[in-house]
């Protein structure tokens, strides 16, 4: 495995011999622009291996993308080889149809510290829920970024991460529509505490939710991909494309049915995805 490898792989070319909070960020920016969040393996008939040579093989060399679990592994690797203070953390994400997060950890996050401040990194939420930098791990604090506003609140040594909703303008629609359906603005994301986890502790996770028919991820194919405006996203037949800040406050989606070759088309044109074996969306 190679740093290089990977750099080609996300298309970064610039310097990165300071450990610094500018490296990281400009590293993570390529890496959500260039890798997928996908779960797609699951769909055309992939068993999805938790380890580090599997996930390099498959995301940079084979240019897929991943889940949480892949991504955010790969990303712990290149930030280890560049000497960064960076340790694996495990979220329970919220179930918007449960109104509850989940009992079990089902999520992994990043924590780097650079000059004593920890930061949160985290490469593998996808969708409109996914930052777009580092952020801060400080509660309380407003952190705006262009896919919106993203906050911490602590309580406990519990940490809840949140995002303020913004609202949606689909050009069929006379009225925006918020993000949305349910009270208050804000959309719950996952919540973690501090302890540092290992790529083993996923193990069970990683088997399960490959398993699970009731988990989000076996109903549905996904593909997601951060633009250099907003985002991709490619769910079962249908293909959004999202750009932030449309007008204020304001998010623009472009909403489009697709037929079984165009889903193959989009995957490559949008994601730049060739799969080996049939996806059964």
């Amino acid at each position: 495995m190679n740093i290089q490898e990977y750099f080609a792989r996300i298309s970064y070319n610039k310097s990165h011999k300071d450990a610094d909070l500018q490296t990281l960020t400009l590293i993570f920016q390529h890496h959500i622009q260039a890798i997928p969040f996908e779960n797609l393996s699951m769909h055309c008939g992939e068993t999805i291996e938790l380890d580090l040579q599997s996930t390099y093989n498959k995301i940079v060399r084979k240019k897929r993308g991943g889940w949480c679990l892949e991504s955010n592994h790969l990303l712990f690797w290149a930030l280890q080889e560049l000497g960064y203070d960076v340790c694996i953390l495990g979220g329970n994400s919220y179930e918007p149809a449960e109104k509850a997060y989940t009992p079990e950890i089902n999520h992994i996050l990043l924590k780097v510290v650079i000059k004593g401040d920890p930061y949160i990194v985290d490469v593998g939420f996808g969708g409109a829920y996914q930052a777009w930098q580092p952020l801060m791990l400080v509660s309380g604090k407003d952190q705006p970024q262009i896919p919106g506003i993203f906050r911490f609140m602590e309580d406990n040594g519990t940490w809840y991460f949140e995002k303020v909703k913004r609202k949606h303008y689909i050009p069929e629609q006379s009225v925006p529509l918020t993000d949305t359906p349910g009270l208050g603005n804000i959309r719950k994301i996952y919540t973690f505490t501090l302890e540092p986890r290992h790529i083993n502790d996923f193990q069970e996770l990683n088997a399960y939710l490959q398993v699970s028919p009731d988990n989000i991820l076996q109903k549905k194919s996904i593909c997601t991909l951060q633009t250099p405006e907003g985002l991709y996203a490619l769910v079962g037949w249908t293909f959004t494309e999202i750009k932030y800040n449309y007008t204020e406050d304001t998010d623009l989606l472009q909403i489009t049915t697709l037929t079984d070759e165009e889903v193959e088309k989009t995957l490559k044109d949008k994601f730049n995805i060739v799969l080996e074996n049939k996806l059964v969306p």
